[in-house]
Order: structure tokens, then C-alpha cells, then sequence
């Protein structure tokens, strides 16, 4: 359902550092290198921007959250660990949520930069 999501930044040269090395881990390539935008796209064509904001300064949303499926549990807790060493903030590390039990829903979360708020899961093993 969702194709496009985009954050802004206050400083675009260091996101783009943090998420070059976050896309790289799902596997995403950088597909947009502009000097006010850079986008990156996953192999099911979604894509993530961040951005200067078009107007006034970069927020981060209260209750705003985006999520980047990933291809195993690995690849969360690498994406996690990758965000923490990074200087990203934990909001709930990798594990498993819901009452599916362990087979069910696996996520971690963690703010970027900005103080960005970024979900990373799967469903299944």
C-alpha cells in the first residue's frame, strides 16, 4: 500500500551517512542524490527521502513512525545494532511483539539523527 515516505533533517550530509549504512544492510540502493533530497529504494520498489524541509525547520512527529521491512531477524538486529553505533536512539530493541508468539511479529525500534522515529520488522521467522 504505502510507496513513498519522507523525513526531514536539519543536517542532510550527516542522515545521508547514517542511512547509507542502514539502506545498505536491507539491501535498498541510493537512487536519488540531490543537494537538498536523497532517496533510497528497496527491492519492492518503496522508496524513503529525507530531506530539507520545503519550509521552516526539520521536526521530528510525536506518534510519527516509519518502517522498513527486512528480509530475515538478522538483518533487524545488524539494522539496529548499525543505527545504535551510529548514534541513533533506542526506542525497543529487536524482539519479538505481539501475542503471535515466536513466530509471530519481530521488530526494533530506534530514532535516527533527527530524532526521527524508524521501524524495522518482519512477520515469520
Amino acid at each position: 500500500m504505502l510507496s513513498v515516505a519522507r523525513y526531514g533533517t536539519s543536517d542532510l550530509a550527516r542522515a545521508t551517512s547514517f542511512y547509507d549504512e542502514i539502506a545498505k544492510l536491507l539491501a535498498a540502493k541510493r537512487v536519488i542524490d540531490r543537494d537538498d533530497v536523497v532517496a533510497y529504494k528497496g527491492a519492492d520498489g518503496g522508496m524513503f527521502l529525507i530531506g530539507r524541509p520545503f519550509a521552516g525547520e526539520a521536526k521530528s512527529g510525536n506518534g510519527t513512525q516509519i518502517g522498513f521491512i527486512a528480509p530475515s531477524r538478522a538483518v533487524i538486529d545488524a539494522v539496529y545494532a548499525k543505527a545504535m553505533e551510529l548514534g541513533g536512539t533506542c526506542e525497543g530493541p529487536p524482539g519479538v511483539r505481539g501475542p503471535d508468539g515466536p513466530s509471530g511479529f519481530y521488530a526494533a525500534y530506534f530514532r535516527d539523527l533527527d530524532g526521527n522515529k524508524i521501524m524495522v520488522m518482519r512477520f515469520g521467522d
